[in-house]
């Protein structure tokens, strides 16, 4: 498809990583592969946070639901990219294009705020062991969820209700595999994407206070870890806090990189690794990270999959 055919059009056209039609293949099939791989993982997350009677404490029901948003964040981009690619065309309709938009927004915003959560779970958990029972009981843990979902649809909101004031003036070639904001910014008309840009601001601004808090709750974490006389102790608490850490620093810091950055005309490697690994790699891999050393939860695995009585 031409540039000038796609200026007339209403729709995108998403280069991807790169114009060569073998390599987009060759990208395709291994972005369905670490697709299928990130789904099936977050799918064994949910189906044994739900079914084993073991994992049913506040940490394991705020783990399920975000292995649910990472489930939904590779299905909202990954999907669209692979048949686009496998098709040849690369094209994705204006609709499209403002949906992934909308629910990319959504889940990303959703996966901040449960990761907020879980930290604090952990804070409450080790500097207050006692009390953890009272302070994180059912019902808050529900009404945490529920405002983690809630919330989740304002900024896909907002970055649509804005996008549509957006008038496009220049060749609708997006330089990415999903309709990023960024680089819709790049198409828009002199001042047009001002609004957008007070948004990202905003948003951005949002996402350093829950980063803040995320910080201080492990400043306390490892401040009262540090205390305990038991090596044992230190290694379960680390075992658990650690991969958390390491999710939130991979999300926020690659998320805002991309964001903050100006886009260029010819995108670097860097800009779409980046773009990967906020998008694609921590859904992928949070099932693996948050199991690796978590013995309770390898046992449930095991019992899924080898066992004919899961729940008994």
């Amino acid at each position: 498809m031409t540039v000038k055919n796609i200026t007339t059009m209403s729709g995108f056209l998403l280069m991807g990583f790169s114009d060569n039609h073998e390599l987009q293949i060759l990208h395709a099939l291994l972005f369905l592969v670490t697709y299928l791989f990130g789904s099936a993982g977050n799918f064994i997350i949910i189906t044994i946070t739900t079914l084993d009677p073991q994992l049913q404490s506040p940490m394991y029901y705020f783990l399920k639901h975000l292995s649910i948003l990472d489930l939904s964040s590779l299905s909202v981009t990954v999907p669209q990219y692979v048949d686009s690619s496998l098709g040849g065309s690369g094209y994705i309709s204006y609709e499209q294009c403002m949906l992934q938009i909308f629910f990319f927004a959504a889940f990303a915003w959703g996966e901040l705020a449960i990761l907020t959560v879980m930290s604090y779970d952990r804070y409450v958990a080790i500097c207050f062991p006692l009390r953890y029972e009272v302070i994180m009981c059912p019902r808050k843990c529900r009404w945490a969820v529920t405002a983690v979902w809630l919330s989740s649809g304002i900024p896909g909101t907002l970055y649509i209700t804005t996008i549509f004031s957006i008038r496009f003036c220049r060749a609708k070639i997006i330089h990415q595999f999903f309709c990023d904001i960024p680089q819709l910014l790049k198409l828009s008309c002199s001042n047009d994407h001002l609004v957008i840009m007070g948004m990202l601001n905003f948003m951005t601004a949002v996402a350093f206070l829950c980063f803040i808090g995320i910080v201080i709750s492990y400043v306390h974490i490892f401040s009262t870890v540090l205390r305990m006389p038991s090596a044992e102790s230190r290694s379960k608490v680390f075992s658990t806090c650690l991969p958390h850490l390491f999710v939130v620093s991979l999300f926020l810091s690659t998320g805002s990189c991309a964001h903050l950055n100006p886009t260029s005309d010819s995108p670097t490697a860097l800009e779409f690794l980046f773009s990967v690994f906020y998008t694609v790699l921590p859904p992928t891999l949070n099932p693996v990270i948050y199991s690796l050393r978590n013995e309770t939860i390898k046992s449930a695995v095991r019992k899924l999959l080898f066992s004919t009585k899961f729940t008994s």
